[in-house]
């Protein structure tokens, strides 16, 4: 997705959610300065090698990502997680490949995927700046994005919430199919999206409407890109076993 592309996304989601535009810019420019300061950061062509014609599995912190990973493998594939997904994934005995993140999961779980190996692709906007401050230094691989004007190591592929951003991402490296898992978009939050959940969660007002974007935002690519897009949906039959399928 070029910028002009995203840039009517982008002023319907700041008229929507109320941001501050001028904070995403200041956001970049730190995460910019954080990378350059610590040597921290890799180029895109990185990512390239991994995803390009590859078959790429997108974890979300849904409530049926917790299924999916109990009952499927993935080892056909390249894992990218979505943020709080990173510590299901390690729970359930599986690195991924790179991490998606505005910092917002557990860092002791991003950290422990980039000593892993992951690739950490740390994403600045207005409401994030102190963590990049504190948790940037601490990581050695990361790819910077943020959600204004692109910078010379800060890029913006689209996207908005750290799923549909890591699904751009891979369109953007030339995935030849995106398989998504624990993208539920329904009206309950999973227990990984956010540190202090211990258990799956009602949604709230401000989840629901990054949902919505969500979705628009994938509908675009999957009308206007170039790798297949499918979905893994999972349903509980009873306390033992589940039904996982991927929709066609």
């Amino acid at each position: 997705m070029k910028f002009e592309e995203w840039k009517p996304f982008y002023n319907e989601i700041v008229t929507t959610m109320g941001y501050d535009v001028m904070k995403d810019r200041e956001a970049a420019e730190i995460l910019q300065e954080l990378l350059l300061k610590n040597k921290n950061y890799i180029k895109p062509h990185y990512l390239r090698e991994i995803i390009e014609g590859k078959k790429v599995y997108i974890f979300g912190a849904g409530p049926s990502l917790e299924l999916a990973l109990k009952y499927l493998s993935f080892k056909d594939g390249i894992k990218i997680s979505a943020d709080g997904a990173t510590s299901a994934l390690l729970e359930f005995g599986l690195v991924p490949d790179i991490v998606v993140t505005d910092l917002d999961g557990r860092f002791e779980d991003i950290r422990r995927a980039d000593l892993l190996g992951a690739y950490i692709v740390v994403h600045a906007h207005g409401d994030n700046i102190e963590k990049l401050k504190e948790y940037v230094p601490q990581l050695e691989k990361v790819l910077g994005t943020c959600q204004t004007e692109p910078l010379d190591i800060v890029h913006n592929f689209g996207g908005f919430t750290d799923g549909d951003r890591a699904v751009f991402l891979a369109e953007e490296f030339g995935a030849e199919e995106i398989i998504l898992v624990g993208f539920d978009f329904g009206d309950v939050v999973g227990k990984w999206s956010k540190p202090h959940l211990k258990e799956h969660a009602p949604i709230w007002e401000s989840k629901r409407k990054k949902f919505e974007f969500a979705q628009k935002l994938l509908q675009w690519l999957k009308k206007n890109g170039k790798a297949k897009i499918r979905r893994i949906v999972c349903h509980p039959i009873d306390y033992a076993i589940s039904k996982c399928y991927i929709e066609r």
